[in-house]
């Protein structure tokens, strides 16, 4: 028990105890050691009234008092041991010397102060028991040799002081690191439920990345090549009668660009599945308690794998959509500065999407305008521009309806890589839309 317990109301029990004990068994322990050792001093006491010519009853309450002290053991460890060196003389408190001494090297104490009050009471133990050897020797009927009464008195004195002491300095050694490997525990469970609290922050942050991924994907696939579906089938409509072969060239068209939006559909989507099997796969092996994060980060390696795909769409397909464009009616120049090469493949689809997405706009606002494209492979980035001037009819609108996320997604797509994008309408009444991005992704 260590001196550095709360300090409570000593006019009764408390809500941690009674007094200064914390538990009803340490009161037993203690009451039940202060009246063994009260009882001791008591009995003793009468040999030291007849030793100091005193009245016995004087001597046995002096040894009463005196035995009663080891009731403080726990809350004042050094006044028992000092009351124990001032009996030492009266050949007194045994027991309140070795059961105090025993505490005060357990309790939280400096060292310094036990080792000072150890020694006081063992140079009180030897030259008592020094003392009383020599009288006893002398008034003996054998002749004892020099070394017999020191070697008594070292031996009684160590005997009665070392090993408390020591046994105490173990137990409490062992109570202060049982206390810190409890406090270790304690800090570990803390950074674990922190651990966990961030997992799941994260686990949210990719599963809200990946619902954005997939809608910016969806967004570009779906509304790109339905858009141009709509355009085909509404010429097909005017020319089903007028120009059948003209007819028949643009159903066809129509088949062709909704054979590649399913393509591209099965394509994303599968790459997901196959995201949400690793992870699911990785959680089975992992634990149930890993499974919520595990499963959101294969959703977002999923989401990374989707937009990095090398079979996706990149660069080298920006002249063939411009194709499909023209196919549409629209007035489209292309035109490419510098020389290609090969880019990080989420630089490549996303330049391409920023062009497909860009003509998308164009065919659904500004339908009849002339578009131009230009791309640009500079030394460490590729720049890329649509701008198309104002439509034939002013703000014609082809009727094909908007969600207002295009600008939206193709800004996201481009900062994640760490590029630029700009859009704006220009001084002649049309629309650019230019962005810039690195040769390697910086994301």
């Amino acid at each position: 028990m260590t001196t550095t317990g709360a300090h409570q109301d000593a006019a009764g029990p408390t809500a941690r105890g009674y007094w200064w004990w914390e538990r009803r068994r340490s009161v037993v322990l203690d009451v039940g050691l202060a009246g063994v050792s009260a009882l001791e001093c008591g009995l003793e006491g009468v040999r030291f009234a007849d030793t100091a010519v005193l009245p016995v009853p004087v001597g046995v309450v002096f040894g009463l008092l005196a035995g009663s002290a080891l009731l403080l053991r726990r809350r004042w460890p050094a006044s028992v041991v000092l009351v124990s060196i001032a009996v030492t003389p009266a050949e007194m408190g045994f027991l309140m010397a070795v059961v105090g001494l025993y505490t005060l090297a357990a309790s939280e104490i400096p060292r310094r102060v036990i080792a000072s009050l150890a020694g006081m009471q063992l140079a009180g133990t030897l030259i008592v028991t020094f003392v009383r050897t020599r009288q006893s020797v002398s008034e003996g009927d054998f002749d004892a040799a020099r070394w017999y009464v020191p070697l008594i008195a070292i031996m009684m004195s160590v005997g009665l002081t070392a090993p408390p002491v020591l046994f105490g300095l173990y137990v409490g050694a062992r109570r202060r690191l049982m206390e810190s490997l409890r406090e270790r525990a304690d800090s570990l469970e803390q950074e674990l439920s922190l651990l966990a609290d961030r997992a799941e922050q994260r686990a949210e942050w990719a599963r809200t990345e990946e619902r954005t991924r997939i809608a910016r994907e969806m967004h570009d696939v779906v509304a790109h090549r339905v858009s141009l579906m709509v355009v085909h089938a509404a010429a097909l409509q005017a020319v089903a009668l007028k120009d059948p072969p003209k007819a028949v060239k643009n159903a066809a068209l129509v088949g062709d660009m909704g054979r590649q939006a399913l393509t591209e559909l099965r394509e994303m989507l599968g790459v997901l599945r196959a995201g949400e099997q690793v992870a699911a796969r990785k959680a089975s092996d992992t634990g149930p308690a890993l499974t919520v994060p595990l499963a959101a980060v294969g959703l977002a390696a999923a989401a990374a794998a989707a937009a990095a795909a090398e079979d996706g769409p990149g660069m080298g397909d920006i002249e063939a959509l411009v194709g499909q464009s023209r196919e549409t009616g629209m007035v489209v120049e292309l035109t490419v500065h510098g020389e290609s090469r090969p880019y990080a493949p989420e630089v490549e689809q996303t330049a391409y999407r920023v062009v497909q997405e860009a003509l998308t706009n164009v065919l659904k606002h500004a339908a009849g305008a002339k578009v131009v494209v230009r791309l640009a492979h500079r030394e460490a980035e590729v720049a890329m521009q649509v701008e198309n001037g104002p439509s034939d009819s002013g703000a014609h609108d082809a009727g094909l309806p908007s969600g207002g996320n295009g600008l939206l997604g193709m800004r996201e797509r481009v900062t994640a890589l760490g590029g630029v994008f700009v859009s704006g309408e220009t001084d002649a009444g049309g629309f650019r839309v230019s962005a810039v991005l690195p040769y390697r992704s910086a994301a």
